[in-house]
């Protein structure tokens, strides 16, 4: 079975208006009521799908718990690898600031 970030063809960092936008343009190639009649039914079934994957990704507390129960391991490794790169930033801000120099006014322009 597909994700739901499969169904849309987004990825999991998608933002919401790329979720919208990913809505729109398949629900106006899959509603029932545009696609020829031979294939009605099978339309209305993907139809379905599209919109139960865009109503749990377009709101924020359903979207966190399908990625807590579909990809909880995964998100955690990539949660604690950014808390580690966010700590190697901030240890090299700290070295930068401590020599006395300014971000701001050491580019060149």
């Amino acid at each position: 079975m597909a994700s739901l970030y499969e169904v849309l063809g987004i990825s999991m960092g998608a933002s919401g208006h790329e979720i919208k936008a990913a809505y729109r343009k398949l629900a106006r190639t899959c509603h029932p009521d545009v696609v020829a009649m031979n294939q009605k039914e099978s339309s209305a079934n993907m139809f379905i799908k599209i919109h139960s994957a865009y109503s749990t990704l377009s709101d924020p507390d359903k979207r966190a718990k399908y990625d807590r129960e579909t990809y909880g391991h995964k998100i955690m490794m990539r949660s604690s690898s950014n808390m580690a790169t966010s700590a190697s930033m901030s240890a090299t801000y700290q070295s930068f600031s401590q020599q006395g120099r300014k971000w701001e006014t050491d580019q060149c322009w």
